[in-house]
């Protein structure tokens, strides 16, 4: 008997291979770096990067283009 070995995930017109990680890219805006995804025993996930609520009115992304911090 044969054991399976880990299989991989396509994702668009790439393979991955099972715990790779990668940010998608989708057309025509590129590559989304506030989501990461990744491949698990064949299958894909992906979550966008999740952000403390802001405490301030007017919140600048400069360090963190996915999070936004006071000034």
């Amino acid at each position: 008997m044969q054991a399976d070995a880990p299989r991989g995930c396509r994702f668009g017109r790439r393979w991955y291979l099972n715990n790779e990680s990668w940010h998608p890219s989708v057309p025509p805006f590129g590559e989304m770096k506030c989501i990461l995804c990744w491949c698990m025993s064949g299958e894909t996930h992906c979550q966008r990067q999740e952000c403390p609520p802001s405490a301030c009115a007017s919140p600048a992304s400069r360090d963190n283009p996915c999070c936004a911090k006071c000034r």
